[in-house]
């Protein structure tokens, strides 16, 4: 099977919002919500995708030729590349009745944790989700990270103990999603979250704490002051807010800020394994790719799955070996050539 058939199967029974395109830069699903599609006009998801577009690799053969290593580290693991799953829910809605959020969640948890990296999982209204998420992260032994809405306090607590209880390395939490109408609706309100607020909740889960939905310097900043061991450069794929700047455009001063107190990955349009070697190049310590692994997952499942997985790790693998970068530690801005 070709990653093209994937894509084609995928179309059979993804539903009618998401159309596994074989570029997946949010024009076909454009504002479609529910489905994939961004906010408002749609135009932040479409931003995303180009603004890496913009940015270029810059050749340089002159060097060693020697084998490329793309391990990282992260919190005490070893992952064989600086790329993960982002979180996907309500699948069923969004993408159509072959997985529901459980499934979904098995198979991908599961594969990722095989191929050496880790999926971020989702979160919803059903309690269920995170009681199905938390199990799979379990039988993966720990090798993923169940992410956590910005719910209220009761609510919260029910969360983080399933967390605690799944062995997980590490937590996140989608701080973006304080946007959803149904968090705005609970009661009590769900939603935006202090920084000591943010800091009773770090303390609490005592896990490396990941805080998903930076886009400025002021934000960065509250992240580090609430405790938080990582940050995610992320406007929620534009589904939250509407005429957001894209992560490519503020990820560099987010990176000069923080000056390497925490981690900072990045997500949004990043499609290729050029497109990761760039968010590296600009200081990103790691990247997050959600859409394309959904099309995969619906594609051909766990197999579906390698083969994006394989896919962005050749292409990685050889932007840096013809940029002249070794491992990871070798990519630095100069690899980059950005026009103004």
């Amino acid at each position: 099977m070709t990653y093209q058939e994937v894509l084609e199967n995928a179309r059979t029974c993804i539903g009618t919002h998401c159309k596994a395109c074989d570029i997946c830069n949010g024009r076909a699903c454009k504002n479609q919500m529910p489905g994939p599609g961004a906010k408002g006009v749609g135009d932040t998801a479409i931003r995303n995708y180009e603004k890496w577009k913009e940015i270029r690799v810059q050749m340089d053969t002159i060097c060693a030729n020697e084998k490329i290593d793309t391990t990282m580290e992260l919190f005490d693991h070893t992952f064989k590349y600086p790329f993960f799953v982002g979180p996907a829910g309500a699948v069923q809605l969004h993408y159509g009745e072959k997985y529901n959020d459980l499934s979904y969640n098995d198979v991908m948890i599961s594969a990722c944790a095989k191929a050496g990296i880790a999926a971020f999982t989702g979160d919803g209204m059903d309690a269920n989700v995170m009681v199905g998420a938390t199990k799979a992260i379990q039988m993966s032994g720990g090798k993923g990270i169940p992410t956590v809405k910005p719910w209220n306090a009761e609510t919260l607590r029910e969360k983080m103990q399933l967390v605690q209880e799944s062995g997980a390395f590490a937590v996140a939490m989608d701080i973006d999603a304080a946007g959803l109408p149904f968090l705005k609706n609970m009661m009590p309100p769900a939603g935006s979250k202090a920084v000591g607020e943010l800091k009773e909740i770090i303390a609490n889960i005592k896990k490396p704490f990941i805080i998903k939905g930076v886009m400025t310097v002021k934000g960065a900043k509250k992240a580090i002051e609430a405790g938080a061991s990582a940050i995610i450069v992320s406007n929620h794929g534009g589904r939250v807010l509407d005429q957001c700047p894209s992560t490519a455009e503020v990820l560099p001063q987010i990176v000069e800020a923080v000056g390497g107190q925490i981690k900072v990955f990045v997500d949004g349009g990043i499609r290729t394994g050029t497109d990761i070697f760039k968010a590296l190049a600009m200081g990103a310590d790691g990247v997050l790719i959600c859409r394309p692994f959904v099309c995969a997952a619906y594609g051909a499942g766990e197999e579906g799955i390698q083969m994006l997985i394989d896919r962005l790790a050749g292409e990685l693998e050889d932007t840096m070996a013809m940029c002249g970068a070794k491992d990871l530690k070798s990519i630095t801005g100069d690899m980059l050539f950005i026009s103004h």
